[in-house]
């Protein structure tokens, strides 16, 4: 298939925009933020991480007519049934912040000792039209937090513990993040797939 010179990306998430522009720095393809084109915000109807990235994806794709990447991620807590998942974005309310968020995750676990969470990731390319996608999936295990930690990323990094550096993902810098996140182990994953098809 072999990788374009220039891929959307489908999101308006400068946190993620971020992230992503880091981690496909290597390939020598510019990276344009949807919002670049004026694309609004795609409808993320879907009940999965997977079928969210593909909403996302075509969006994109067709509203501007280049390639696009989107990615679709979000927390699931053991204790919470997997919540917030596909949620976690608004889990607190449409207009919610990520503090407002993180608020209503602690509330809801109070002192129960059972802590353990993954943060998931599906990564999706498409091409204009309708091009079979390209998917790949990356998971992050570790703990929820009593309280926030740190002052980088954004999200529900503040509060999650990652176990290889004993520390909160919002302590650790983006080359660690990326090195253990759930984005980066799906953006690899994915750009292997992309690549591997030349």
């Amino acid at each position: 298939m072999g990788l374009p010179t220039k891929i959307v990306l489908a999101s308006g998430n400068l946190g993620k925009v971020r992230e992503i522009a880091e981690l496909t720095a290597h390939l020598g393809v510019e990276i344009v933020p949807q919002s670049e084109f004026g694309v609004s915000d795609a409808d993320e109807t879907g009940t999965t991480f997977e079928a969210n990235a593909l909403i996302k994806a075509r969006h994109a794709a067709e509203a501007t007519g280049l390639p696009a990447i989107s990615d679709d991620s979000g927390l699931a807590v053991d204790a919470l049934d997997g919540r917030p998942g596909v949620y976690s974005a608004r889990y607190a309310g449409p207009d919610a912040s990520d503090d407002d968020n993180i608020d209503k995750l602690l509330g809801e676990l109070g002192g129960t000792d059972e802590r353990g969470a993954a943060f998931h990731c599906v990564a999706c390319y498409v091409e204009p039209g309708d091009s079979e996608p390209v998917m790949a999936h990356g998971e992050w295990r570790g703990t929820i937090l009593d309280a926030r930690r740190g002052a980088g990323g954004f999200g529900y990094d503040p509060v999650f513990l990652d176990p290889e550096s004993g520390r909160a993902s919002a302590e650790l810098t983006p080359d660690e993040k990326n090195a253990r996140s759930h984005r980066g182990k799906a953006l690899r994953a994915l750009v292997a797939r992309l690549t591997a098809q030349d």
